[in-house]
């Protein structure tokens, strides 16, 4: 980041010379989104200043048309603007994303948060008819803010062609059995805390969307002070918080609406599964805490970034990753994978936002490398992020799977094809 001065003069002065001008805007929205996580007060006229110069810039700009970058700066735009349907009209007319799916889901949001259930259903229909977006069902756990987090109402039983019998792991149907079926074993889980109400904290974990920073979120008779975002989808937010205002005490909170039970179950398989010497690369979850609008999972805390975050930094310098570590990752993840298999549990999005690096903090020699002992125990890679974890046992053992995980580039060739699946959503 680091531009200094006015932002909007520097991005505009750098778009000049740059064969991407919307970058140096996007990194100016980012510096400002960032700063505001760190201000005491909040203020939003200079971000909202921001994207609207943004947006008066590149609007007409074709380049930009369909790039979901810029679809995501006119969403913050929305969030600023009391005339959001107008905003949504507009877009239409210039014709922004209007084959994303994301610009249906956001505006369908922003009209449930209104009370117009009505007219969100029409977006969502549109949405189905113009960008594939997944129509909504109608008990408790398809609600449309389950479709959005990409649970469909396909059905769970599909017969194909050769006879074999599959099912969708992701259906809304399939869930909502599995969390049904489960749900005596997981009350008895360590650190599984419910409520029916809704939750009550003196801060509004909403307000949490714009500016975190010091807030304090009272959960289960502990304060959590929030240090920052650690990251954010469009359904969940991570956050780093100190555990009653303890800096050695961090973990991460991710806080999700609808509240969502099935990762912190897929967090106890993994307990109960795999080894204690292999444990550290699969994350932990502490506790969740369940009500009737939110889900606030309480894991461990890992702050040196992802493998994404890892190969972004060689490719912003113009470089690459030096073949020799591009090996000992492949390797990892290969473990990772193996473990995790033997262990009849798939991940079901597999990719580098979702592994974090973790570093030993003593000397690595040769010595432990091949069997992962001594300070190499405590350097690798960490898989998190388990909304769409399968866990095998549940299923009869010769099913295979359908279904799409929706996530762009880490789609396995059975997914595009529309062919049933097993292992090879890891291996996209």
């Amino acid at each position: 980041m680091g531009m200094a001065g006015d932002p909007v003069a520097n991005a505009t002065n750098i778009s000049s010379s740059n064969d991407d001008p919307l970058l140096p805007w996007l990194r100016s929205i980012k510096k400002e989104l960032d700063d505001l996580n760190s201000r005491e007060k909040d203020d939003f006229s200079l971000l909202n200043h921001l994207v609207s110069r943004c947006i008066g810039t590149f609007k007409h700009d074709a380049r930009y048309r369909n790039d979901v970058r810029f679809l995501k700066i006119w969403i913050l735009y929305i969030d600023g603007s009391p005339q959001y349907e107008s905003v949504f009209r507009e877009m239409e007319e210039i014709k922004i994303c209007l084959y994303c799916s994301l610009l249906y889901e956001c505006y369908a949001l922003f009209l449930e948060a209104k009370g117009k259930l009505s007219e969100a259903l029409s977006v969502y229909e549109l949405g189905i008819s113009s960008a594939q977006l997944t129509r909504p069902g109608n008990s408790c756990i398809s609600s449309p803010l389950y479709s959005r987090l990409g649970y469909s109402e396909v059905d769970a039983g599909v017969p194909f062609e050769n006879g074999e019998s599959c099912i969708s792991p992701w259906s809304i149907s399939t869930i909502k059995d599995l969390l049904q079926k489960m749900n005596p074993q997981i009350l008895k889980y360590e650190g599984y805390h419910a409520s029916t109400k809704d939750y009550s904290g003196k801060v509004k974990l909403s307000s949490l969307q714009k500016s975190a920073r010091n807030k304090v979120i009272e959960i289960g008779g502990k304060k959590y002070q929030i240090k920052g975002c650690a990251g954010q989808g469009g359904f969940a937010q991570v956050f780093k918080a100190y555990v009653n205002s303890n800096p050695d005490d961090v973990v991460a909170l991710k806080i999700q609406k609808p509240p969502f039970p099935w990762e912190f179950y897929m967090y106890r398989q993994l307990d109960s599964r795999i080894p204690d010497k292999e444990r550290l690369s699969f994350g932990h979850a502490h506790r969740l805490h369940l009500y009737s609008d939110y889900s606030i999972l309480v894991s461990d805390y890992l702050g040196d970034g992802t493998l994404q975050d890892a190969i972004n930094s060689n490719v912003v310098i113009g470089g690459f990753m030096e073949e020799v570590l591009c090996i000992y990752y492949t390797i990892e993840m290969l473990i990772i994978l193996e473990i995790l298999h033997g262990a009849d549990i798939i991940h079901g999005d597999f990719k580098p936002d979702n592994l974090l690096i973790y570093y030993s903090r003593d000397d690595l020699a040769e010595d432990g490398f091949r069997d992962r002992t001594g300070p190499w125990r405590d350097q690798g890679l960490c898989l998190v992020d388990w909304g769409r974890g399968i866990d095998l046992s549940l299923f009869p053992d010769k099913i295979n799977f359908v279904g799409d995980c929706r996530t762009s580039g880490f789609r396995c060739i059975e997914m595009q094809e529309n062919k049933p699946w097993k292992f090879q959503a890891s291996l996209s």
